[in-house]
């Protein structure tokens, strides 16, 4: 059979079915899609105004903004006496912790317990995870102080530090409302879950080996986060004077706390048990070095612990430093690291409930709450995958055991923090090091060695990077791979040749289903990729070209025909992948085979009608569906139309 006749394939196609005329009217007569403007807007309505509330203006905003006006307004009392258990056992272990990671952050121990106070609490009236513990964590601790150290000296000038991480925070606060308001949360996502892995097992390791510091009673310790600049550190430290009774301590005390956990694995009841551990080891090892002094005989203390409430920060933030790009850096890189962490904490346990969690609010709450912790001597707080264990195991309903917890915190830095000069370093290095296990998932690294071998090289890149060079060259690691992945398929997009399953009318790629036969006569083609652009047009029509001399080799008998070109996947075109469509068109022509378009996405066919390539291979040839097309060329051929 020869090729179509190009006129007869034109006059027939409407008049030989007037329902699939009339479907492709509906895809060539649809509205203009939405303007950028006009998704913007619709995209801040929908972050701060809750779905489906059909009361006032006013009530809706300041219910999407702060959603426990809505649930508050049905909370009960027996919820009340669980969230109120739930939040003591909380503060049990927040508050060991928060000392820790104020010392992994290089700030004084105030600072981490400041941190678990006013974010919580914010977070309480704007966030809508119901688990969710929100306080300082280790990897944000680590991320602040390997990257800012680099700007100021936390040993020479304390001062500074700290006020480069306030403006650090506020920066990281502004950046995560701002992805949460413009519903950019995709741009958390390019840190995938591989990456993410690779960097958490990285950063435990680095933040354990930190820890030998405290454990050992170092008096002088690398600044570098490496491996080899940590363990020569170590070595070096060793030749020196030291004193073993730290390292007993401390390794005294982590055995016990690894003990509780697993007494805590094993019996469910007992989940209170190492949720206590680290606030028992904290006030046993106090007393014991305040009984024998043995801060006298070489153990290493707190000493210095101001309490009372959060002083205010706004003056110290240095928005007229010469460092204030720097701190912007930062605080982007650790904005994204703490969402990451927060989200796939909230999402993880919020299944577990049977609810769903909205991330691009959740980034608006977290955001805002690090801009007010900003204002209020904290410093950057996110959800803790560890602490919202305990939370959900001691049976919260909502987040008020998150206020409960900041209020039990609150209490003790106003009155307790007197009793804690006398803490040893070594104890606060063993509950960081007790948390960190959590953090290294060799199962989930196995199984993305198995599922994706790309996957697993951003997850060891990300891995090595952190542990042999620097945090920030483990993100960067992780991101150069991810992007090479993503453009490596952008660039290079696979086209399959479909065909139709037997007593159906579905068309699939042949190759994955070889029960599938071709139409005679017509080579239909499915662009796999999310978008036709400058990255990838020419590649896409040098490949369907190939394709139809493929299948006329193959097919001496009957020559193509029709090339029908299923858009189904393509929801967004430039105008390089349109010129390129208009050149596969005219190559076709010149070779006597039509061009049809199937299925076309809304903005697509706006483009292709705007650049006039509807007009060019005329209206009749753009389907709703492949079936369509089909139906059309078989009708032809049953009149004869296309017969040699």
């Amino acid at each position: 059979m020869s090729t179509l006749p190009a006129d007869n394939f034109t006059v027939e196609l409407q008049p030989l079915d007037t329902h699939r005329a009339e479907k492709a009217k509906w895809l060539l007569n649809s509205p203009e899609p939405p303007s950028l403007w006009h998704q913007i807007t619709i995209s801040i309505r929908q972050t701060v105004l809750p779905l489906g509330n059909t009361g006032g203006t006013a009530v809706c905003f300041l219910q999407g903004i702060f959603p426990i006006l809505k649930w508050g307004r049905n909370y009960k009392a027996a919820q009340f006496k669980n969230d109120f258990m739930a939040g003591l056992t909380l503060a049990s272990l927040c508050i060991p912790q928060s000392i820790g990671y104020a010392t992994l952050a290089k700030l004084e121990p105030q600072y981490g317990l400041y941190t678990s106070v006013v974010p919580p609490l914010i977070y309480a009236l704007m966030g809508s995870s119901r688990e969710i513990a929100i306080g300082p964590v280790a990897v944000v601790s680590l991320l602040l102080s390997a990257m800012i150290q680099k700007i100021v000296d936390p040993f020479v000038d304390p001062t500074n530090y700290t006020r480069l991480v306030f403006t650090v925070t506020f920066f990281a606060g502004t950046f995560q409302a701002l992805f949460g308001l413009f519903r950019l949360g995709f741009l958390v996502d390019f840190l995938s879950h591989a990456a993410i892995v690779g960097f958490m097992g990285g950063a435990a390791i680095v933040i354990g080996l930190q820890q030998l510091k405290g454990l050992l009673g170092i008096n002088y310790f690398t600044t570098n986060t490496d491996i080899v600049s940590v363990l020569d550190a170590v070595v070096k430290s060793l030749h020196n004077p030291w004193n073993p009774l730290n390292f007993v301590l401390g390794c005294s005390f982590l055995i016990f706390i690894l003990i509780t956990r697993f007494i805590g694995r094993r019996n469910r009841k007992l989940f209170w048990l190492p949720a206590m551990a680290p606030l028992f080891s904290v006030i046993l090892s106090t007393l014991i070095v305040y009984l024998t002094k043995a801060d006298k005989h070489g153990i290493k203390i707190v000493k210095h612990f101001k309490g009372g409430l959060n002083p205010s920060s706004v003056h110290q933030l240095q928005f007229g430093s010469p460092h204030v790009g720097e701190a912007a850096k930062i605080g982007l890189i650790c904005a994204i690291i703490a969402l990451t962490e927060a989200i796939a904490v909230g999402r993880s346990f919020a299944s577990l409930k049977g609810y769903q969690l909205d991330g691009n609010k959740e980034m608006v709450a977290i955001g805002f709450m690090n801009i007010v912790g900003s204002l209020t001597s904290c410093y950057t707080a996110t959800g803790s995958f560890s602490r919202t264990a305990v939370n959900f195991s001691a049976g919260c309903e909502t987040v008020v055991s998150n206020m409960v917890m900041a209020i039990t915190v609150l209490i003790s830095l106003v009155f307790l923090t007197r009793l804690l000069y006398y803490t040893p370093i070594a104890i606060l290095a063993s509950i960081i090091l007790s948390a960190l296990p959590g953090l290294i998932d060799l199962n989930e690294a196995y199984n993305i060695w198995k599922l994706d071998k790309l996957d697993f090289l951003v997850c060891i890149g990300a891995f090595f990077g952190v542990l042999f060079g620097s945090v920030e060259i483990g993100l960067l690691i992780a991101i150069v791979i991810s992007f090479a992945k993503i453009i490596l398929h952008s660039i290079r997009p696979s086209t399959e040749v479909q065909g139709k399953l037997p007593a159906t009318d579905i068309f699939c790629d042949i190759t994955q289903f070889p029960m599938a036969t071709k139409i005679s006569g017509i080579l239909i083609i499915r662009v796999n990729s999310g978008t036709l652009c400058f990255a990838n047009a020419n590649f896409i029509k040098e490949r369907i070209l190939k394709s139809v001399i493929d299948e006329n080799e193959e097919n001496t008998r009957e020559r193509v025909g029709v090339l029908v070109l299923d858009m189904s996947n393509v929801m967004n075109i430039d105008t390089s992948g349109i010129i390129a469509l208009e050149e596969l068109h005219k190559k076709l022509i010149s070779q006597g085979i039509e061009l049809a378009v199937a299925n076309p996405r809304w903005t697509v066919i706006n483009k292709l009608k705007l650049a006039k390539f509807v007009d060019k291979i005329g209206a009749e040839r753009v389907f709703l569906t492949v079936e369509d097309v089909v139906d059309a060329f078989l009708r032809l051929k049953m009149t004869g139309l296309g017969s040699c």
